[in-house]
């Protein structure tokens, strides 16, 4: 069924999009710290501890249940795009854990009385078929009248408890790379002033619907010692939660891999409030960053970003043989491990 023209744009109906979304940091950890911890339990093996992905649950000494939710409202107007880009988004945290995807749930908030049962029906349709190529089925969820239009998952995967990846791994000595380049929150926030052409547009969706599958396999590579995705908080943000998660120092290179177009966007002045909001979080652990494009890069919201990999020198050959193979051929080193106070410092390479 068509959808009807005189619809307003999906990213009109939401005051943010897509990973840029998320609460600051700072404001999280307030929010979180009002809550009582929850008493130990011995078969979970991730928790809230630490910031990571996904939690995970021993099942028994071979399989782990890993579970996650992710939902945000529309980073663009197409409604297949939209549900594309969510679903990816979710699928990748439990990718970034070692995971392999079992199954989702549908989460879906939206105001039934803007949008039309067909426009509601084609993100839908583009959430199920992200599920679709991973081999899992979308196999409930709920739904809701609201007043921003939201969709997510929850999504559920097994892991051997002796694989699972965390951010807590990482070692003094190994290299980070990144399997994906920045900067989606300067061509999301371009698109929704309507900045972005065409060609900026496909490389927006091209980024934004690409999975993270490779995440056990790269579990599995000899060498590797804690992942992350990237996401919201932006490659600092991230890079922070894994250097305080492990209790050492990361140092992030000046010269990360951007997307096409974002180095002249960024020059005229194109960012989320995200960064901004980002930057006023946790910008206090992060030396060597002052004003300008680079901070604007590093703190840019990455809805549905690239997993952040540390791994020993030794093992980088393999990784990346690994991430060439899979076709990953945008990976780049973005820093390194050091002993000292858990925090980012921005260096040059």
């Amino acid at each position: 069924m068509d959808i009807p023209s005189d619809e307003p744009r999906l990213t009109s109906l939401a005051h943010g999009g897509g990973c840029g979304c998320k609460i600051a940091p700072a404001v999280l950890s307030e929010m979180l710290a009002q809550v009582t911890p929850a008493r130990p339990f011995v078969d979970l093996l991730v928790g809230t501890e630490s910031s990571d992905d996904a939690a995970v649950w021993r099942l028994n000494d071979t399989q782990a249940l890993v579970a996650t939710t992710d939902f945000f409202m529309p980073v663009v107007d197409d409604p297949f795009d939209f549900g594309r880009i969510a679903a990816t988004n979710a699928l990748s945290d439990v990718y970034a854990m070692g995971g392999r995807p079992i199954l989702g749930l549908a989460i879906v908030g939206m105001p039934v009385n803007v949008l039309s049962a067909q426009t509601i029906g084609r993100i839908l349709e583009g959430g199920a078929s992200v599920c679709a190529r991973a081999d899992i089925p979308i196999a409930g969820g709920h739904s809701i009248d609201s007043v921003e239009p939201i969709y997510g998952l929850v999504v559920m995967g097994l892991v051997n408890p002796t694989r699972v990846m965390t951010n807590r791994g990482a070692r003094p000595g190994d290299v980070l790379v990144l399997t994906k380049p920045l900067g989606v929150g300067v061509l999301s926030a371009a698109y929704k002033q309507r900045r972005l052409d065409e060609a900026g547009y496909r490389e927006l969706i091209d980024t934004t619907t690409r999975s993270n599958w490779i995440g056990p396999s790269l579990a599995d590579t000899d060498h590797v010692h804690a992942m992350t995705d990237v996401t919201g908080f932006g490659l600092a943000g991230h890079a922070l939660e894994m250097a305080r998660g492990s209790g050492v120092r990361i140092e992030l290179f000046k010269t990360p891999p951007r997307l096409a177009g974002v180095d002249a966007l960024l020059a005229d002045g194109v960012r989320t409030g995200a960064s901004a909001r980002n930057w006023a979080s946790y910008g206090d652990s992060v030396e060597g960053l002052g004003e300008g494009a680079l901070r604007d890069l590093l703190t840019d919201p990455q809805t549905s970003g690239g997993l952040l990999v540390s791994v020993a020198e030794a093992g980088l050959a393999g990784l990346n043989w690994t991430l060439s193979r899979a076709g990953f051929d945008q990976a780049a080193v973005v820093g390194r491990v050091v002993e000292g106070e858990p925090g980012v410092r921005v260096v040059a390479a």
